[in-house]
């Protein structure tokens, strides 16, 4: 049994609010968790809409029924399986949709946020280290570090970027262990961090992520 592969032309999604121009200050990609979709996700970012911000919000490539009997869907960045190449496509895509937006826009002229939630976070990181965005803040909330990053590899991406961590007190998916050894290899690699705690569980909490938006 061999195992081949094939790129293929495909179509991908993506939502914004906000329309880049010359009035743009600030542009955020963000990143939806596993299961959801961009237009359920980017909902959570409207407390954030203003005419000089504009907030992209890709769509994994990866459809299915999170309840059958419902007919609801959602979507994933990748799972497991083939992993290494479903991120270089996911990069790539990610690549795509930046230049579409900057295409309009002097990158000199805003700042750019990245923020992933969940397994966006881990798919925020990876594109950050790997692929063309020049970030200037990359925000993982509800998620750490992939434990499968070369730090060494991306310490110069992550230490421009304003790393922050987002975390919920009460959020059963993050791991206090995972956390301090992650912690201790950011130390060890010079790389700075910030940590931001809040009362609650998985989920986009709308004021602590008006707080991180430039006023």
């Amino acid at each position: 049994m061999q195992e081949h592969h094939l790129t293929v032309p495909c179509t991908a999604r993506y939502l914004t609010l906000g329309s880049p121009g010359p009035h743009t200050t600030d542009v955020w990609f963000v990143c939806h968790g596993y299961g959801q979709l961009a237009r359920h996700f980017l909902a959570d970012f409207e407390v954030l809409a203003s005419p000089s911000r504009c907030i992209v919000a890709p769509e994994g490539r990866s459809l299915f029924y999170t309840n059958h009997r419902r007919r609801e869907v959602g979507a994933s960045w990748m799972t497991r399986e083939d992993r290494l190449t479903a991120i270089g496509d996911y990069v790539r895509l990610l690549d795509q949709v930046y230049e579409r937006v900057f295409a309009r826009l002097h990158r000199s002229s805003v700042t750019v946020h990245v923020l992933g939630f969940s397994q966006g976070g881990a798919t925020a990181t990876r594109w950050v280290s790997l692929g063309r965005v020049a970030a200037n803040r990359l925000i993982l909330w509800g998620e750490l570090l992939p434990p499968d990053l070369d730090l060494d590899a991306a310490w110069g991406k992550l230490e421009d970027a304003r790393l922050t961590f987002v975390l919920g007190n009460d959020d059963r998916y993050v791991d206090g262990a995972r956390f301090e050894q992650m912690e201790s290899q950011l130390l060890d690699h010079d790389i700075p961090y910030e940590c931001i705690r809040y009362d609650g569980g998985h989920w986009i909490d709308p004021e602590v992520l008006l707080s991180l938006a430039p006023q």
